[in-house]
């Protein structure tokens, strides 16, 4: 049986406290995470602040060798960390192999951005002075992460880290530990020296809590829900770490009237239904020009209508995976409830789904009350509204009408329009006429509530470094 274990200065052990880890399409036992607590978090830290001087004295040539290394080692095992991701997180097998290929990736892209280090020869006005900027890194990060996207959304975290020459000490998601573990194991393999990484498994607020709370800790990177980040941001205030925070997302979809419909529906699928719709940046809500509502509507019910679920091993493979566990389902289903009672109507066909598993069918409402929580919260799941608007003022405001700003979508085969809208979108992350805009050399990250700080792209090797400023006196 899979065994997700702990990593302390170099070390895997195997301890004696078990979490079990069940397979949400079948409810079957596939593993177990060591169950570690803050004397094990503390010790973590300890060793990330002993090895931290040599990590950071490495050049970046040193450290992106063993990144390399490191990546090409999790493409090697591709298939099997795959193969573990889609039984423990519910994902379809493609979907898993293509997150460890874009966990790699990330990787990949910072080690190569490791070995060009950045400083700056300021202007001068005083002949008899020099002015110049140098960066290092930060010191011990605390890397924390959901269950969603347990693979990608580690390797963007620590990737950058660690190339900028931060050590790391991580917590993951005790619903998916095993595929990431078996992850940050190749980074051992590599050749990573004792304690550049730490891995602890525990209760999240007393590992948390002990790790932010510890002296050599000067960065904590988090993905989840705003709630939780705001308490991070809470606990990293006491010592005044700074915090990296993508927070949830309520993606607003907006399909204009000149839009290619055969390709706004292909995308809104996708966008929508991508990891069963567990995803931060999935679309929330549809808004769409009166005039192609009606159509619109049809065509996307009549597409979410024809999906399949099952096992995400399965063969042939399913279209939509089960949701992580019975609580996910039960907190998807209570917003389409609100939806119903406030007057919405359903545009999907009511079917059964697979027993035995978390599943949940794909549902899709229009006329949805603009107090509905469908219309004004985070919908971790295949459920949906979608919203007429007549003016582009009127979609772009009521795309801005609620606190998150994770990301959004444009329609339009207008180009002047869609600068136009996406420079006006409050959100970090604006596809447009593309429904899946992450890549590992762009900057990734939210507005308002949904975050700080970005990930991806030279800036997100940035966020792990302090600016050195030296005035130099001839």
């Amino acid at each position: 049986m899979n065994e997700a274990t702990t990593l302390i200065d170099g070390e895997w052990t195997a301890l004696p406290g078990r979490r079990e880890v069940t397979a949400p399409a079948t409810g079957r036992v596939i593993g177990t995470v060591c169950w570690g607590d803050a004397g094990h978090a503390r010790a973590a830290a300890d060793a990330a602040q002993r090895a931290f001087a040599a990590w950071s004295a490495r050049s970046g040539r040193e450290r992106a060798d063993i990144l390399l290394r490191a990546a090409a080692l999790i493409l090697e095992r591709q298939q099997e960390l795959a193969r573990l991701l889609a039984e423990e997180a519910g994902k379809r097998l493609p979907e898993a192999l293509g997150e460890i290929s874009f966990s790699a990736e990330y990787i990949r892209w910072f080690a190569e951005e490791a070995r060009r280090p950045e400083g700056f020869v300021h202007a001068q006005e005083d002949p008899a002075r020099r002015h110049l900027s140098t960066r290092s890194a930060a010191g011990v990060v605390v890397s924390l992460s959901s269950w969603n996207f347990p693979c990608s959304l580690q390797a963007r975290k620590l990737a950058p880290a660690l190339a900028a020459g931060c050590t790391v000490v991580i917590r993951v998601s005790e619903r998916a530990p095993l595929a990431v573990t078996e992850m940050i194991r190749a980074f051992t393999d590599a050749g990573m020296p004792p304690g550049v990484i730490g891995l602890v498994h525990g209760p999240s607020r007393e590992i948390t809590g002990e790790l932010l709370a510890h002296p050599a800790v000067r960065v904590v990177t988090f993905t989840g829900s705003t709630p939780v980040g705001s308490a991070i941001m809470r606990q990293a205030a006491d010592r005044i770490v700074r915090p990296l925070l993508e927070l949830g997302g309520d993606a607003p979809f907006l399909v204009f009237e000149d839009a290619d419909l055969d390709r706004a529906v292909d995308a809104a699928l996708l966008a929508k239904t991508r990891n069963t719709g567990q995803s931060c940046v999935a679309a929330n809500r549809f808004l769409v020009h009166e005039s192609v509502h009606d159509e619109f509507v049809a065509r996307l019910a009549a597409r979410l209508d024809a999906l399949t679920l099952g096992d995400g091993l399965a063969e042939p493979t399913p279209d939509l995976g089960p949701m992580i566990d019975q609580g996910s389902v039960d907190a998807v289903r209570a917003l389409a409830d609100d939806a119903i009672a406030r007057g919405a109507r359903e545009a999907t066909t009511p079917r059964d789904v697979p027993e035995g598993g978390t599943f949940l069918r794909p549902m899709l409402f229009t006329d949805v009350d603009d107090d509905a929580r469908l219309a004004n919260e985070e919908v971790f799941g295949p459920v949906a509204g979608v919203f007429r608007f007549r003016t582009e003022d009127e979609a772009i405001a009521r795309a801005n009408r609620t606190e998150m700003g994770l990301a959004a979508y444009v329609f339009s085969s207008d180009a002047a329009r869609c600068w136009r809208v996406a420079d006006r979108l409050a959100a970090g992350i604006v596809g447009v006429n593309d429904p899946v805009p992450s890549v590992a050399f762009a900057p990734m990250g939210g507005a308002k509530q949904s975050g700080l700080g970005r990930e991806g792209a030279a800036i997100g090797l940035e966020e792990f470094t302090e600016t050195k400023y030296v005035a130099w006196r001839l």
